[in-house]
């Protein structure tokens, strides 16, 4: 595993769309690989969610890990297919380190995926892990959470030392 090197808002890369993983491929060593590269990026700095697109690589691949006691979820081409509801939210990213500000996210999301085993999954998601999924989704689209941010309400947080 290794630690990779998060692009940040001024980073062209970030709004562009990324590629559909081959189904064949995601068992790949290199996959795997990114895959836990990403998961050891999220943590080491706190993330909720890292899309694959944060490090760099234009491939529909996001991890997330909301501490709902189910470990990490990997998603790979990720596709919502049904929300339900909305909320305002307040959201940062690890693209725009120390911002935040209020978003509008669906409080439910369906999505169709691959695991990383390559086996196809549907889930139902709520709250904070339908806030995640959609904010990681958008990134793959070449979205970034500034664009949805409610006017007045993103600001700069000092970072504590």
């Amino acid at each position: 595993m290794a630690l990779r090197t998060i692009r940040e808002q001024e980073d062209e890369i970030l709004r562009k769309k990324s590629r559909e993983v081959n189904v064949e491929d995601i068992t790949l060593e290199k996959n795997q690989a990114l895959i836990e590269d990403m998961l050891e990026t999220m943590y080491r700095y706190n993330g909720v969610g890292l899309a694959a697109v944060q490090v760099g690589v234009l491939k529909q691949i996001i991890v997330i890990d909301v501490e709902d006691g189910n470990g990490p979820y990997i998603f790979i081409n990720p596709k919502i297919t049904k929300t339900k509801g909305e909320k305002e939210c307040d959201e940062g990213c690890l693209s725009f380190p120390n911002e935040f500000g209020k978003v509008v996210r669906p409080t439910e999301v369906h999505v169709e995926f691959y695991d990383r085993n390559a086996k196809f999954t549907k889930l139902k998601a709520k709250d904070l892990l339908a806030q995640a999924i959609s904010h990681e989704v958008d990134h793959l689209n070449g979205v970034l959470f500034t664009d949805k941010v409610i006017p007045g309400t993103l600001e700069y947080v000092e970072p504590k030392n």
